[in-house]
């Protein structure tokens, strides 16, 4: 699948990032692909590649552009549990100044950009999201109803939380349909309850399920969280949902 570099126009400066396409040219379906805390790396631009093989075009921009370019730390090649203290301790920094505010007014941007693309078709888009990435998925889906038809969270953090923006506190309006793939521990089970009603009253269709004896980043394969047969059970639930959503004729 074509792998193209891109520069996306936001109102607080540039973000970098790439772009998955097609074989084959024309016009596909968008989706706006946010990665984990580690970011845009080959893993990444492996799976944006799987994606695109099923007919979409797929945008993962680099969210963290306001602290440089990506990468922002040297991560070694496989993220194993003795290394990752060491690289989530200088990553969280990001994390933490990553603020709802900058989520939306980026998440517009990248909606924008996507939209735009000559090889994107008209019609709603899909929001993807993996870790922190799918609170940004969230956000972005429930801050466009209409516009972002499917909306899909792996391993996600900080859904539910006591914040007055915490992202379940966002969903009324929401109109895309959603899937949630928890690790084991993920949520606890009053917080998954309370994401769960809060998606109830929306009215849209959704699910919401623990994946089997896995590890937060189960879907990370240069990470030791890595699990195979969790990581095509997120293709069978992902791809289906956009299939439903975004290839209506």
């Amino acid at each position: 699948m074509p792998l193209t570099d891109v520069r996306i126009p936001t109102q607080d400066g540039t973000a970098d990032g790439f772009a998955a396409l097609p074989d084959g040219g024309g016009r596909h379906p968008g989706v706006l692909l946010y990665a984990d805390a580690f970011g845009v790396r080959p893993v990444l631009r492996a799976m944006a590649a799987r994606l695109a093989a099923h007919g979409y075009y797929v945008l993962v921009p680099h969210f963290f552009y306001r602290h440089g370019t990506a990468p922002l730390a040297e991560l070694p090649e496989h993220i194993d549990q003795d290394t990752r203290p060491a690289v989530i301790g200088k990553l969280m920094p990001f994390v933490d100044a990553h603020t709802a505010d900058r989520v939306l007014r980026d998440a517009d941007a990248y909606l924008d950009f996507l939209t735009g693309r000559p090889e994107v078709a008209e019609g709603p888009v899909a929001a993807v999201g993996y870790c922190v990435g799918a609170v940004l998925a969230v956000r972005t889906a429930a801050a466009h109803p209409g516009k972002v038809a499917a909306v899909a969270g792996f391993h996600p953090g900080g859904l539910v939380t006591d914040a007055p923006d915490s992202p379940h506190r966002t969903l009324p309006g929401l109109t895309a349909e959603v899937h949630l793939g928890l690790a084991v521990g993920d949520m606890k089970p009053a917080a998954v309850e309370e994401w769960r009603r809060a998606l109830d009253a929306t009215g849209v269709d959704h699910t919401c399920e623990v994946y089997p004896g896995t590890q937060h980043g189960f879907t990370m394969a240069d990470t030791s969280s890595f699990d195979q047969a969790a990581f095509e059970r997120h293709w069978d639930r992902l791809l289906p949902l956009l299939d439903r959503n975004l290839n209506r004729g």
